[in-house]
């Protein structure tokens, strides 16, 4: 089954697309199909993309790139109606680190990999909030069908996901296997990682399960469990969580949106 999945949103001009759906729940249940959706930046939508997105009846988009990023990069969702775009930019850091990093000495792999872990701890403790209103959106009805994105789509949309998914009561083997898809989905952009040396360049073109660990163990350090972080920090306490998962998980072995 999960073989198939994740169930690819086939865009022509924008990378890393695909449902969320199909993922197995660890009660039994599956995650609904055609209800959330993820993506890279949509800068490049086609209109044969835009019919695909207007198909799916696409009423929301949650752009969680930084504001600059944004402003020079818009999204070309003029030929979808209907759909609202909300900002809850989360400022990229990454790229800045490692330059600063590379200015003063040769950066190396393992100068990535402890700037991403300190990336991806940050979108857990410090940038909850972006997702905090994410959540206020997936649990309103009228919002839905979502998109998440990001610049790739891979690491502040990757946990977004992961959030999402571990809401659910999908198991979190389950939620790394949707992560890591990332590796096989995005088509890359040179651009994220220009100037920097190759081996810096290549850590950064790819997600690694060890970072979304790092976040995740940071939630676990600092709130003893997914449940309380989900609770105090993303307003998902016990009655929403349930209602998110009467929307967003069906009972029903049915892979069909």
């Amino acid at each position: 089954m999960t073989g198939a999945l994740p169930r690819v949103l086939p865009l022509e001009g924008a990378s890393n697309a695909r449902d969320l759906g199909g993922w197995e729940t660890a009660d039994g249940g599956r995650v609904r199909f055609g209800r959330v959706f993820r993506s890279a930046a949509l800068t490049g939508l086609t209109p044969r993309d835009a019919a695909i997105l207007a198909e799916a009846g696409l009423r929301t988009v949650c752009d969680l790139r930084g504001r600059l990023e944004a402003a020079e990069a818009p999204s070309a969702l003029g030929g979808v109606p209907g759909v609202t775009v909300r900002a809850l930019p989360i400022e990229p850091s990454v790229g800045a680190s490692l330059r600063d990093i590379a200015a003063t000495r040769a950066a190396t792999g393992e100068d990535v990999l402890t700037v991403m872990r300190q990336a991806y701890v940050a979108y857990a403790l410090e940038w909850s909030h972006r997702y905090r209103a994410l959540f206020a959106l997936l649990a309103d009805e009228s919002a839905l069908p979502l998109l998440l994105h990001c610049s790739a789509g891979k690491d502040r949309t990757g946990f977004g996901a992961a959030l999402i998914l571990t809401a659910l009561g999908v198991p979190y083997e389950t939620v790394r296997e949707d992560y890591l898809a990332s590796n096989r989905l995005w088509r890359g952009d040179a651009g994220i990682a220009a100037g920097l040396p190759a081996e810096v360049a290549e850590g950064l073109l790819r997600v690694r399960g060890e970072l979304l660990d790092a976040a995740f163990g940071a939630v676990e350090g600092a709130f003893g469990g997914f449940g309380r972080y989900a609770s105090v920090m993303l307003g998902v306490e016990a009655e929403r969580t349930a209602r998110l998962r009467e929307q967003l998980v069906t009972d029903r072995d049915d892979l069909c949106p």
